[in-house]
């Protein structure tokens, strides 16, 4: 086992931000297969901010005979 490396490695992380701190918590704990908090977070606040209103304006052109069904 290499303790002096994982010594240096816990300074490093310590003198990271709080910001980049948990960016690497994220990195090293989470399937990034999926949406992160923070993404989600980031859409939400997109989606009640109004910049997707416009789709509420477009037309419907698509009905349910148009595709498969599930």
């Amino acid at each position: 086992m290499n303790t002096k490396l994982v010594e240096s490695l816990l300074q490093v992380i310590l003198s990271l931000s709080d910001e980049e701190q948990s960016l690497l918590e994220e990195k090293l704990f989470f399937d990034s297969s999926e949406p992160s908090t923070r993404d989600l977070m980031r859409l939400q606040l997109a989606q009640t901010g109004g910049v997707f209103q416009f789709l509420n304006d477009e037309p419907d052109i698509y009905s349910l005979k148009h595709g498969e069904l599930i």
